[in-house]
């Protein structure tokens, strides 16, 4: 006898900040570097026309957010200055959220994040936390839109030096909390924030499984928890345990998606990557494995999917 297929144990997901996507199961952000520079897609999007493009691509596989910056944050990049990043992030963010995708910003300066706001961005996503910039907070504060507090203890031209901790788990969490007591001081409310806490920056890789293994206790501060890993050193360092020819960046993007359905399993509720697609299934997993709400397409929907 076959026994009939009974619907799944609905736990509910837990709603986002106002302005954000609510689907019902971990964010897919997608990664668009307008930049020459990034290690993994450094010069593929610089043309704003092929930014615009790709971040529509991104938005029809499934991203949530498209999350455009114009500054590599990858260990040993140089800064870019305020007009720079404005000239290359403004344009597209604008093309983007006139198409209607949901966009957010990626800087550490105020002045960007400002000028994203009015293109249509609905997320800054500051990878210094607030402190490469003293005048963001009052900037998201007046926006009164969503912002990501990313764990950061140097730019990258020196942040390796810094990547000592007796405990990384604690200490990384006690120093985002800090970093949310200036913040809500400075007016940002509570409700909007998001953490992250910063894999590769300025930790190693063994910091960063770390934080991937411990990450409820992370998620036990009360804030939703951003997880940013897409293609970064610490998986192709993983990869070349088991492999005489690890993947360049580029060829991570299975692991990724592996490490997106751990993060989403262990309660992130956002994946920062640069393949959409791969992701968007590693999440849907997680939420089906966990019973935590996921609405299965139609069959109709399902044929749509696999066609495109």
């Amino acid at each position: 006898m076959i026994d009939t297929v009974s619907p799944a144990v609905v736990r509910p997901f837990p709603r986002l900040p106002d302005g954000l996507p609510q689907p019902g199961r971990c964010l897919v952000m997608g990664i668009l570097n307008v930049t020459p520079d990034s290690f993994s897609d450094g010069g593929l999007y610089s043309d704003p026309g092929d930014a615009v493009r790709h971040g529509l691509r991104m938005a029809a596989d499934g991203a949530d957010i498209v999350d455009v910056g114009g500054e590599s944050t990858r260990p040993g990049a140089e800064p870019v200055g305020v007009t720079q990043q404005l000239a290359r992030v403004v344009p597209v963010l604008r093309e983007l959220a006139g198409a209607g995708v949901p966009v957010s910003v990626d800087t550490m300066h105020a002045e960007v994040a400002h000028a994203a706001v009015e293109a249509g961005a609905c997320l800054v996503n500051d990878v210094s936390g607030g402190l490469a910039d003293s005048e963001m907070a009052a900037t998201v504060a007046a926006a009164g839109i969503p912002y990501v507090v990313t764990h950061w203890r140097a730019p990258s031209r020196g942040m390796e030096r810094h990547a000592i901790y007796g405990d990384v788990v604690g200490e990384v969490t006690a120093e985002l909390l800090d970093r949310v007591e200036v913040l809500t001081a400075a007016g940002i409310d509570s409700s909007r924030l998001l953490l992250d806490p910063g894999l590769g920056f300025a930790k190693h890789a063994h910091h960063d499984w770390q934080l991937l293994a411990r990450l409820p206790t992370v998620r036990s501060t009360g804030f939703p928890v951003l997880v940013g890993a897409s293609r970064k050193r610490f998986i192709g360092a993983a990869l070349s345990g088991w492999s005489d020819s690890p993947p360049a960046p580029g060829g991570r993007d299975a692991a990724t998606a592996a490490v997106s359905a751990l993060a989403a399993a262990a309660g992130a509720v956002c994946v920062r990557v640069h393949d959409v697609r791969s992701s968007l299934h590693a999440v849907c997993m997680a939420a089906a494995w966990g019973g935590a709400g996921l609405v299965l397409p139609s069959s109709a929907e399902a044929a749509d999917a696999l066609a495109r």
